[in-house]
C-alpha cells in the first residue's frame, strides 16, 4: 500500500520511520530543529503543501500536515517542486545537491546543516523508505 505524498499520512509515516531508526538516532544526536517541508504544485498537486516536523536529537517529537503555515515559525524551511521532490526521494538526486543547484531552497541556520549533514542525509533515506504515491 503506498501513502499519498505530500500528506498527513505520508509524515506520520516518516516519523513513525525516523523514530524507529538507529542510524538516525546516531547522527542527529546532536540535532535541535523543527522543519517545514514545503512542496509547491506540479503535477496533479494544485497547491501547495506544508508538512511540519519537530526534530529533537534524533527523534521526531511531532509530525503533521500545516492547515495554516503562517501557525509556526519552525527554525528551518525547505521549499521545493513536488517533481524535485520525488526526485529526492527516488534517489535521482542528492539533496545536497538540490540546495546547492537551488532546485530546493533551504532557509535557518545553514551553519548547523552543515554540521549535520549525516543527519539531513539519514532523513531523506527515511523518506525514501516510506512506500510514496506521487501526483507527478
Amino acid at each position: 500500500m503506498t501513502i499519498p505524498f505530500p500528506s498527513d499520512a505520508w509524515i506520520k509515516a516518516m516519523m513513525v520511520d525516523l523514530n524507529e531508526s538507529a542510524a538516525y538516532l546516531e547522527a542527529a544526536k546532536n540535532w535541535e530543529g523543527d522543519f517545514y517541508f514545503v512542496v509547491n504544485p506540479g503535477g496533479t498537486l494544485s497547491e501547495p503543501v506544508t508538512l511540519y516536523m519537530d526534530l529533537w536529537h534524533g527523534k521526531c517529537r511531532d509530525a503533521h500536515a500545516m492547515d495554516d503555515p503562517a501557525a509556526l515559525a519552525p527554525a528551518f524551511r525547505l521549499a521545493g517542486p513536488v517533481a524535485t521532490w520525488k526526485k529526492v526521494m527516488s534517489k535521482q538526486l542528492d539533496p545536497m545537491q538540490a540546495m546547492m543547484t537551488g532546485q530546493l531552497k533551504l532557509t535557518g541556520n545553514m551553519a548547523m546543516v552543515m554540521k549535520n549533514v549525516r543527519a539531513a542525509k539519514e532523513l531523506v533515506e527515511s523518506c525514501t523508505r516510506i512506500p510514496t504515491d506521487f501526483p507527478v
